[in-house]
């Protein structure tokens, strides 16, 4: 697909290229092919943008599949592990019990600091906020995660205000969620699953999906949600290196304990990127080749009526020597 884009450019350097060859084989001269196209300008600017649209839409489809891609790419950590159920295909449809995130904090590999293992088990839910643009509901991805969240997930920082305090009502929002949906500024109190939050914080996620979600407290979520109080989504593991990922992974996956997963947090993003990807570049492909049906009869019509047009003045200068002129029927756009 994406050597439609390359097609259009080589047909219209071809094009060009006809026009700038032409007197070499004793059709016309150069200088009659520019004050052509000066002459009938508005036909030749219909053409060149029939193509120039056809190839714009397929670019900007291919920029925001890789946009989206880069995005969700970029939500993930070398370091960090995601621990999920065995076979979930994604966190929202995942389930792992406290017993199992206590055991998964024992294995080889993963990091510690003061208050002890990194690992941060975590709740996602969505919920209907306004738009600010359009005042409609709209879902957002609320994760309840563990205190030390921002020691796993290293960076997220907070830009405005504080972190949320556990144990409490608090949310704290992702930069782009605070600027597109209704009631999520800092300071501004949200009624959510029937309670009120407090938005506490902004953070950056440094442009990754997690700049649209709202984080708060997992416990309290868990409860807000009346999910079991011993049941998580996932668990976000903080290894003691990238290369310690193979010894945490032989651990837990073998452990008789344990039905569980491990995928790197980077290679589980670029997973789930990829059927929107490809969903985005099939669409956007089809748009193109839809365009460029329309951009090539337009281009052809503009051609015959331009050469009907010119009619007698072709014959003249096929009768003063200018032979072929059919072969290069372009340079009369």
């Amino acid at each position: 697909m994406v050597t439609l884009a390359a097609v259009f450019v080589f047909l219209l350097g071809l094009t060009i290229l006809v026009g700038l060859v032409a007197p070499l084989f004793n059709t016309v001269p150069v200088s009659y092919n520019f004050r052509s196209i000066r002459a009938r300008w508005t036909s030749t600017i219909v053409a060149v943008l029939g193509i120039a649209g056809t190839v714009g839409v397929f670019v900007a489809m291919l920029s925001l599949a890789k946009g989206f891609k880069s995005t969700l790419v970029a939500s993930g950590s070398a370091g960090n592990v995601l621990v999920m159920r065995a076979g979930s295909a994604s966190e929202m449809l995942g389930g792992i019990t406290l017993d199992s995130i206590r055991i998964v904090q024992d294995a080889p590999g993963v990091a510690h600091d003061a208050s002890g293992p990194l690992v941060t088990q975590e709740v996602v839910g969505v919920v209907p906020i306004p738009l600010i643009s359009t005042g409609t509901d709209a879902n957002v991805q609320v994760r309840g995660v563990s205190p030390n969240v921002m020691q796993i997930r290293t960076f997220v920082k907070i830009a405005q205000g504080q972190m949320f305090q556990a144990g409490l009502s608090q949310l704290i929002v992702g930069k782009n969620a605070t600027n597109t949906y209704a009631g999520l500024k800092l300071g501004d109190t949200v009624n959510m699953g029937g309670g009120h939050w407090q938005v506490v914080g902004v953070f950056d996620a440094g442009g990754s999906s997690f700049d649209s979600e709202v984080w708060c407290d997992a416990k309290i979520l868990s409860q807000v949600l009346q999910r079991p109080p011993n049941i998580f989504q996932s668990a976000t593991v903080h290894l003691t290196s990238p290369a310690a990922f193979q010894q945490f992974k032989d651990s837990v996956t073998s452990d008789p304990r344990l039905t569980v997963d491990a995928t790197r947090e980077i290679d589980y993003y670029a997973k789930q990127s990829t059927v929107m990807t490809r969903l985005i570049t099939v669409l956007g492909g089809i748009v193109a080749l839809i365009m460029a049906v329309g951009a090539v009869f337009g281009a052809l019509n503009t051609m015959y009526s331009a050469v009907a047009e010119r009619g007698r003045e072709i014959a003249t200068m096929r009768a003063l020597g200018y032979f072929h002129l059919e072969r290069f029927a372009l340079v009369f756009v």
